[in-house]
């Protein structure tokens, strides 16, 4: 019989290196001590020892298992310690948990996929997996909005996207600066400038509430089911094993049920944008 992983014990992980992103952003790449699978769009809880563990969702290619990328803002105590990590120190890794995006279901489609702030991390992933399988999607249009130009993380990424066959990428930002020569406005304004064909396309949005929000009622607007917009929610996620609660969503825990869902799943419940 197979081992099974104990799911409230961590692997250990070696931070090998920290990416600055933005001024409030890094990206840390781990190297577990065995080797670690997950599908995208899934999350993990990262243990700092001594100081606690908080769930992200990873931002690297789910098709590499000896290395492991984590794109995280600093906005609290245990993401503040996470950040003053210089590389060498050994971390933890407990997951992946929930549900990821059904890329195969994606498959003949053209996807959109429309990301906010650091809310481009799961959709990272995401994109190195339709990168890798490229030739099975009609085309995929990345629209990515941030703050300011500083804010843009990804860049070498972004690059790589845009040297992709059937990969377009579009960005905004909320104020420019004198080096920024693409879009100004919210992330919305993007999807005028996109053309889908609606009965062959997904669309998948992930970022802050209000853009998530926004975002999906533009998308009706233009014409998208309900079934084929999907949402990374990460609504207060905390255990990881819907345990706690801190997460339920109607009959839903995200943890568990999510944090990936489709719009037609949860479109009734209340307060699924807070």
């Amino acid at each position: 019989m197979a081992e099974t992983r104990n799911i409230y014990k961590p692997i250990k992980a070696r931070l090998e290196k920290t990416i600055v992103e933005s001024p409030t952003i890094k990206t840390f790449v781990l190297i577990p001590e065995e080797e670690f699978s997950f599908k995208t769009g899934q999350f993990i809880e990262l243990t700092l020892n001594g100081l606690g563990e908080a769930p992200f969702t990873p931002s690297s290619s789910p098709l590499v298992k000896d290395k492991i990328e984590v794109t995280i803002m600093k906005a609290g105590y245990v993401t503040d310690q996470i950040h003053q990590l210089k590389g060498g120190e050994i971390l933890g890794i407990r997951g992946p948990f929930g549900r990821g995006y059904p890329v195969e279901e994606f498959y003949g489609q053209e996807v959109l996929v429309l990301g906010g702030g650091c809310g481009f991390a799961p959709l990272r992933s995401l994109l190195y997996n339709l990168i890798a399988e490229k030739d099975k999607f009609k085309k995929v249009t990345l629209c990515y909005g941030s703050k300011t130009p500083e804010e843009c993380i990804y860049k070498p990424f972004i690059n790589e996207l845009r040297n992709t066959e059937r990969f377009e990428v579009l960005r905004t930002v909320d104020q420019g600066d004198e080096t920024w020569s693409e879009t100004i406005g919210v992330v919305t304004v993007l999807l005028d400038q996109v053309e889908v064909d609606l009965e062959h396309s997904v669309a998948v949005v992930c970022g802050p509430p209000i853009m998530m929000k926004f975002s999906t009622i533009r998308l009706m607007e233009m014409g998208f089911s309900e079934k084929d917009i999907y949402l990374s929610l990460e609504k207060n996620m905390s255990c990881g094993l819907g345990k706690c609660g801190h997460c339920m969503m109607g009959d839903y825990f995200v943890c568990k049920d999510g944090p990936v869902f489709r719009f037609d799943e949860i479109k009734g419940l209340p307060d699924i944008w807070l």
